[in-house]
């Protein structure tokens, strides 16, 4: 340096203008454009340095510093550490300052230690490089979580927390949602117990607009029982056993896992004994022993059994159960049909609704028994070799239809009161006493009345009288009827309704042919179409009451013909009417006769009495005396013309 500043000072001496000895004179101006400004030093730092010489020591300076951006994650060396900051030389013209609790994972931190930090700023408005290592952990852990999703890596990840669906995971420092489905091949019911754990996933989703990443665990496995599957696949063969472990279960079976290869019990094939459900048996993630009873060609869907590795308890039922015999056992299942009585697990035998009670009338098994119960009852038939047999219950007790005094009690003309138990198109069936029912046709019912269908008459459970018709004691069968307790009244209608007599009868109902009549007592009668009209030409509608005129009477057939055009037709030919006798009239059966047209238009045993009554009076000679037509009053006359 000494010698520089020699030459430099020779140099300026050679340079120099002559001094004359006398006074100088005075310089001409320069030009400013003639001016070497190069030649010109500047003044402070740097005086004294040539322009090749100043390049010279700046491109040395250069030379030791880095050229850095900001945005970007850099190799750091700690230069000091104090309790609030962490001083870091980046190679840049200043050091860098970071808080110290962003270094709260490295305790052991020293000066010397090598770190990465992120270039937040190149100088503040301090002139401070500003440096963050939280943000470079960031960076680096998105680097490292996209490197891994593209090159398919297997990553360390620690199980953080348990959250709705699934885990939340940390993987190189960024929170990643493990869903429950991706956990494992089976199932998962309790995620708490992979928290705090160490797990190993894979990158299967990366959104980075909301910071999301999602991981496996599942693809691992499904890799590794790939290899399992196939193996097992290869080997797979009918009557083969194997230990699996159960995955899920449904009403219909249970699905076991056999090592990457799914199969299904169906519920049939648990036990010999009626299983209603799985769970009852067997329990999730429990290990059984199953064999392979089929599977299709592709080997996807395998059935498998349990049962089958056991022996058949029909191989094993006593001898001593036979035809006869009495067994005990619990009620497994109730049809329409019958019931299933299980008197050890895996033997059954089927109760039929007729075996369960002496009635003809059959009712719903479930009147009788439940599922549940506890039942004794009679061996009807065994097959050993087809692990079949019935059972009865009735057979328990005396059939009634044996007893001694059936034929006297139920003797034809005996009347009885029984239970009505259903009913029927053709009639209801009565229920005397346990095991003794009795029909009672619907045509049996009434005398007067014509019921299409017995709920027109009674109602099931109803208690009701009947009397004996018919009775059958081989064939089981009983005749009843309802109207044969009241006496028969077409004896006394067949006096009542004369061919010739007028009454006055109701339209009830058109038909296509004519029209249905009410008449007095509950009973109907037929008018057709010609007959029907009245004598201004109109046609009676539902609901009008006028005089009809009897034109034929059938006991035999319970059937009454009659004709309104006969009442006002002077020329058809007609008997005379039988007027009701008004009261204090004479005449034995005219009082009858006012009662009679008095009752209500529905039958009853009154009605029935005086009927009777009339009957012998008039066959007895009584017959009431025609009287004259009594004097119509005035207003009677009008309303009569108007008819």
């Amino acid at each position: 340096m000494a010698e520089e500043n020699k030459e430099v000072a020779n140099e300026e001496v050679a340079n120099a203008p002559e001094v004359a000895a006398e006074e100088p004179k005075k310089a001409a101006p320069v030009k400013e454009e003639e001016f070497d400004w190069d030649n010109i030093q500047p003044k402070g730092f740097g005086d004294g340095y040539s322009k090749s010489k100043r390049e010279e020591l700046e491109a040395l300076y250069g030379d030791s510093l880095n050229t850095i951006e900001e945005k970007e994650v850099v190799q750091g060396t700690v230069v000091s550490v104090s309790s609030r900051d962490v001083i870091i030389n980046i190679g840049f013209k200043s050091d860098g300052l970071v808080s110290a609790s962003e270094f709260r994972d490295m305790p052991d931190l020293k000066a010397g230690d090598t770190v990465e930090v992120f270039i937040e700023e190149q100088e503040d408005n301090n002139g401070q490089l500003v440096l963050s290592r939280k943000k470079a952990k960031i960076v680096s852990a998105w680097e490292n979580i996209q490197k891994s999703f593209d090159q398919d890596l297997v990553i360390d990840g620690m199980v953080k927390r348990r959250t709705k669906g699934g885990l939340i995971v940390d993987i190189f420092g960024v929170e990643a949602f493990l869903p429950g489905s991706q956990i494992d091949v089976k199932p998962i019911r309790d995620f708490d117990i992979f928290v705090d754990k160490k797990m190993e996933v894979k990158v299967v989703k990366i959104n980075y607009t909301n910071d999301n990443v999602v991981v496996s665990h599942k693809v691992l496995i499904e890799k590794d029982l790939e290899k399992q599957k196939a193996q097992i696949l290869e080997n797979l063969e009918k009557g083969q056993v194997l230990e699996g472990v159960i995955k899920n279960m449904t009403n219909f079976g249970v699905f076991i896992d056999l090592g990457g290869v799914d199969g299904l019990l169906h519920i049939t094939d648990i036990s010999w004994g009626r299983v209603n459900h799985p769970e009852e048996v067997l329990n999730l993630d429990e290990k059984v022993n199953v064999v392979v009873l089929d599977f299709d060609d592709d080997k996807k869907r395998i059935s498998l059994g349990m049962k089958q590795l056991s022996e058949h308890p029909w191989d094993s039922l006593d001898a001593s159960v036979e035809i006869g015999s009495k067994v005990k056992g619990k009620i497994v299942n109730v049809a329409d049909y019958g019931a299933f009585l299980e008197i050890q697990p895996g033997v059954e035998g089927l109760i039929h609704v007729s075996e369960m009670s002496w009635s003809q009338h059959l009712r719903n098994p479930q009147d009788f028994i439940n599922i549940g119960d506890e039942l004794e009852a009679v061996v009807l038939t065994i097959d050993r070799d087809d692990r079949k047999m019935s059972l009865g219950i009735k057979q328990l007790t005396e059939d009634p239809w044996t007893k001694q005094d059936v034929l006297t009690k139920y003797a034809v003309g005996t009347d009885h009161k029984g239970v009505v138990r259903n009913l029927t198109n053709f009639g209801l069936f009565i229920e005397l006493e346990e095991g003794i029912d009795g029909l009672v046709h619907v045509s049996d019912l009434s005398w007067t009345k014509k019921i299409k269908h017995p709920s027109e008459f009674v109602n099931v459970n109803e208690e009701l009288d009947v009397r004996v018709l018919e009775l059958d004691v081989d064939n089981r069968r009983l005749a009843l009827g309802h109207k044969q307790l009241e006496e028969n009244p077409w004896d006394t209608f067949e006096t009542v309704f004369e061919k010739g007599t007028t009454h006055k009868c109701t339209v009830n109902t058109i038909i296509d042919k004519g029209a249905i009549l009410e008449l007095p007592y509950g009973l109907e009668g037929f008018v057709s179409t010609r007959n029907l009209k009245k004598e201004d030409g109109s046609t009676p509608v539902v609901g009008d009451s006028l005089d009809f005129m009897v034109i034929d009477f059938s006991k035999d057939e319970r059937r009454i013909a009659l004709s309104h055009v006969a009442t006002y037709n002077k020329e058809a030919s007609e008997k005379p009417a039988r007027p009701a006798a008004k009261k204090g009239g004479k005449g034995g059966g005219s009082k009858v006769i006012d009662k009679l047209n008095s009752e209500s238009e529905k039958s009853t045993l009154g009605d029935l009495a005086a009927l009777t009554a009339l009957k012998e009076q008039m066959e007895g000679g009584e017959k009431p005396a025609k009287k004259a037509a009594p004097k119509k009053e005035e207003g009677d006359s009008k309303e009569e013309s108007a008819e």
